[in-house]
């Protein structure tokens, strides 16, 4: 993400600036410049644990709020009366695309222009019902009416379609405008966590549901459950009228950083299918469309359930007779992994189909306590559409995605980024030789000039992500061409052009190294492009040392060069790791001295700074590591005394939350630890379905680092990996929490579906319907790969449930022994959960491990030496107080961990619980 600045740009659809030193002014502003509206008369209904309000002149709903919290609503009804108008959706409101024999598409929407409704006399259960027809449109073939029904104190809205003609009408889209809180506009972030919900879809047909949870995290929960017929085949988000002038199915609200906007449950499609979504690629489901014949009816209805608490959504969806599919280790598989589907459903399975069919397979492995599983295999590459049918005629779809082995994906970008983004030639006049540069996948071709101008200048997000994810493929897998090539970046291009070097500036970062300076540079410049907007910073704004957020990217080149110098050597070879580490920890004092304004949020790849820190302490530099402490205590202290310490540059943002969580935990402030924790989980779900599960929310970036620059649902973003590092650090600490596991994976493994088979790097897959693809931008995808590189491990658990399971590898059993082969995305970190043992190598690979459960020994296999590593380096950490500490039988204690000798063959190394031995 980059500042926003009070200049608009044309192709950036922002509604407001939202710089943190302007945000009350412009909050004053919105206020000031807000026009009065007269209240709207609404009418009560309670309902079950709901007390619900409509609207008394539309019907519409106007206010949904939960017994367990009277002060919360579900629905923007403190907005109801600006939102009064024409144009504005509700939920209640529908919008519908049909056409008769021989005619065209005409579309019709309940919002567009309103008009008197007619009430319906009440049936049993119904607590208020209309006839909407009037205020469909003119020239609506079919008559709708709407109920509002009390289903044994469960809320639902139902409509009813009636072809009152002679002709058969055909249905190609249909929607239900879900219309949620999710307005951060004029909200303090307090405010916003108390009052906003944020809404993820299950795109999974009959299967389907919303959930509505808090920014809090805190329950209940709303589920939002399909009637019968009424599919959730795709989740179309609703465009604002100046997004999409002169069509029908548009909200006047706008959408922008601070309003995702709304969308509609679509139940058919098949006519967008065919106009505006012709040009994406495959929708999650095969869209289709119904006709109703001369004198039919047909009704169409959700339901509205809570959840206590979002950890018993599945519980809850169980409860209410729905289908439950949960995938393990989630629904991103990669061809070497056995990964398993658990279904649990009212109806037994009566078929399985893949899309497309060489993809993967499926076959069913037995029941476990009621769950059907079916073991999964991944054969090809790319997203696949599991479709279950049932035994009533129903179908839930689950969304996969196959990905190579990862080793080979890892392999595959660490090449490209150090070949076809490697950006080296004489006469550059910004300097950016040598360098990875941001790659243009549909152009096939660096981008060496962008009107955004970081996206061309190595810096900020946009610009950064290309050279900071080659950097960290290097963690987990070094090779000896690339770090060569890494190496010359940061000496000659980072080092004295992008980060200062000496003086009293010394290891400040810039915004960007390419700049518009047509005087300077004539010539240079595409005329095309437009140069005209803030986004083409001059080349002193591009030299401004006030964004703290360009640091850690800088930071983590320096550490991982330390890492790779000091586990690996041979490897490093134009400075020794103690120069790595010392540029690393200068990174950090500039970072607070030279951009504290930013420095008071968390950043993204914030948790960077705590590695330093403890390799500066491991490394016995004291001193350094000392004052370190320091300044990142002034940091946690004050986020310690903010509810909820997770601002930024944006109104609100989903980035700052994984570096708060590492110091809040680390400094012992744990109270606060877990509040973001739960935070974390109110934006960050678990779907079946490899899109959305564990896809931290995120809808604005594509503007800033995106080739398409639109607000946009993101999936997995890097977001997604790096809210998943604290995530399982979380569940390190209370392994009975799965819920916090599986989130976790999830968005460790859809970082890598970014990855195509190339090697290139997307930002980021568009989620709108019409496009259902990934950008061709490289963007800021590395800081997605930071958070996969430092998180990526196995963990071996025993669910209460499923039984002994492994997530990133494969398990067996036997004698009373379980034995895993990792197979995530390092092989260098498992966890074993029953014992609450942590185990990392900072060098080696561990080829398998043995856990006897009734014993609790654990024994490595290690994989052989290689021409960079010697030795393994070892660390073993109880996770929990009560945990028995392991520790190698074998091993020279240094640096708080072991170095083992590896040798030609593999390296066996038991662990043994004890007194920890004390290590130099």
């Amino acid at each position: 993400m980059n500042m926003l600045q009070s200049s608009t740009c044309a192709m950036l659809l922002l509604t407001a600036a939202v710089l943190p030193g302007s945000a009350a002014m412009v909050a004053a502003q919105e206020r000031a410049a807000t026009p009065v509206h007269p209240p709207v008369a609404t009418t009560p209904y309670r309902i079950g644990n709901f007390a619900v309000r409509l609207r008394s002149d539309t019907q519409t709903l106007a206010s949904l709020r939960p017994d367990a919290d009277p002060a919360f609503d579900f629905v923007p009804a403190g907005r109801e009366a600006e939102r009064a108008g024409d144009g504005y959706v509700h939920l209640g409101d529908l919008h519908l695309r049909l056409r008769t024999p021989d005619g065209e598409w005409r579309d019709f929407a309940s919002a567009r222009q309103r008009r008197p409704i007619r009430a319906l006399p009440l049936a049993p259960g119904v607590v208020a019902a209309a006839d909407i027809t009037a205020t469909m449109g003119d020239g609506i073939p079919l008559t709708v009416e709407r109920q509002w029904i009390d289903a044994g104190g469960i809320p639902v809205l139902r409509f009813v379609l009636a072809n009152p003609g002679t002709v058969p009408v055909e249905v190609g889209a249909m929607g239900m405008p879900m219309v949620f809180d999710n307005i951060i506009t004029d909200r303090s972030l307090d405010e916003a966590h108390a009052q906003a919900s944020f809404v993820d879809p299950y795109i999974g047909r009959d299967a389907g549901y919303l959930q509505v949870t808090r920014l809090n995290g805190a329950g209940p929960a709303l589920l939002v459950l399909p009637e019968a017929g009424t599919p959730l085949e795709a989740w179309r988000p609703i465009p604002s009228e100046k997004e999409a002038k002169g069509q029908s199915f548009t909200d006047r609200s706008p959408r922008g950083q601070t309003s995702e906007g709304f969308y509609d449950w679509t139940v058919a499609s098949t006519a967008y299918a065919s106009r505006e979504w012709a040009k994406a690629d495959d929708q999650w489901n095969r869209p289709t469309g119904f006709t109703l014949a001369p004198g039919e009816r047909r009704s169409f209805g959700v339901r509205l359930v809570q959840s206590p608490t979002i950890r018993a959504i599945e519980t809850t969806l169980a409860a209410n007779a729905r289908p439950v599919a949960i995938g393990v280790p989630g629904y991103v598989v990669p061809t070497d992994l056995d990964a398993s589907l658990f279904v649990k459903a009212p109806q037994p399975i009566a078929r399985i189909t893949v899309e497309p069919a060489d993809a993967m397979t499926l076959t069913r492995a037995g029941e476990v306590n009621g769950w059907q599983r079916l073991a999964v295999r991944g054969t090809g590459w790319g997203r696949a559409r599991v479709s279950i049918g049932y035994a009533d005629g129903s179908v839930q779809t689950v969304s996969y995605f196959v990905t190579k082995p990862l080793d080979r994906t890892m392999a595959d970008l660490g090449r490209f980024a150090t070949t076809k983004q490697w950006f080296e030639g004489a006469g550059d006049p910004f300097g950016r030789s040598p360098a990875i540069l941001t790659y243009d996948n549909d152009a096939k071709a660096i981008v060496t000039q962008e009107p955004r101008v970081w996206i061309a200048g190595m810096s900020d997000e946009g610009g950064g992500g290309s050279w900071v994810a080659a950097m960290m493929k290097q963690l987990d897998h070094p090779d000896a061409v690339e770090v060569a090539k890494l190496e010359r970046m940061v000496d000659e291009t980072v080092a004295g052009r992008l980060q200062v070097e000496g003086g009293p500036n010394d290891g400040a970062v810039r915004k960007s190294l390419f700049y518009y300076d047509p005087a300077l540079h004539p010539g240079v410049y595409d005329p095309a492009a437009n140069w005209t907007t803030w986004t083409s910073w001059s080349k002193k704004d591009a030299a401004d040392l006030g964004r703290a957020y360009n640091y850690p990217h800088v930071a983590i080149g320096h550490w991982v060069l330390y890492r790779t110098a000091r586990n690996h050597p041979g490897l490093v070879t134009r400075h020794d790791w103690r120069w790595y580490l010392d540029r690393a920890y200068a990174t950090t004092v500039a970072m607070m001295r030279d951009a504290p304004h930013y420095a008071q949020f968390g950043l993204m790849e914030g948790d960077v700074f705590l590695d330093i820190l403890r390799d500066l302490k491991r490394e016995g530099m004291t001193a350094q590591a000392t004052a370190m402490e320091a300044l990142m205590r002034g940091r946690a202290d004050h986020w310690k005394t903010l509810k909820y310490p997770f601002g930024s540059e944006m109104a609100w943002d989903s980035t700052g939350q994984p570096e708060v969580y590492a110091w809040m935990r680390y400094f012992g402030h744990q109270p606060q630890a877990d509040t973001t924790r739960e935070v974390i989980l109110g934006y960050d779900p678990t779907i079946p379905h490899w899109g959305y599960n564990g896809n931290a929310r995120r809808y604005w970036d594509f503007l800033y680092g995106g080739k398409v620059p639109r607000i946009e649902r993101q999936i997995h973003h890097y977001g997604s990996t790096l809210n998943a590092v604290p995530l399982f650090d979380a569940f390190r600490a209370n392994p009975a929490d799965l819920h916090l596991l599986r989130v976790a994976y999830g968005g460790l493994m859809g970082g890598i579906t970014n990855i195509d088979r190339d090697g290139f790097s997307s930002a980021a897959f568009h989620a709108a319907p019409d496009m259902l693809k990934w950008d061709t931008y490289s963007g800021d995808y590395g800081m997605g790969l930071y958070g996969h590189a430092i998180a990526a491990a196995t963990y071996v658990v025993n669910d209460p449930t499923f039984g002994w399971l492994a997530y990133g590898g494969n398990l067996a059993q036997a004698n009373g022994a379980l034995t895993v082969s990792p197979k995530d995305g390092a092989r260098s970190r498992l966890f074993i959960a029953p014992a609450k043992a942590w185990i990392t190598l900072a060098a080696g690979k561990i080829a398998s491990a043995r856990y006897v459960p009734a014993t609790g020994a654990i024994t490595l296999t290690l994989d052989p030496t290689d021409a960079h590593t010697p030795a393994a380096r070892l660390m073993v950490e109880a996770t929990a107080p009560d945990a028995l500490p392991y520790r190698p039988v074998r091993g020279v204690p240094e640096r708080g961990g072991y170095t083992i000798a590896l040798g030609r063959g593999t390296t066996t190394v038991e662990l043994r619980t004890g007194a920890r031995r004390k290590a130099r």
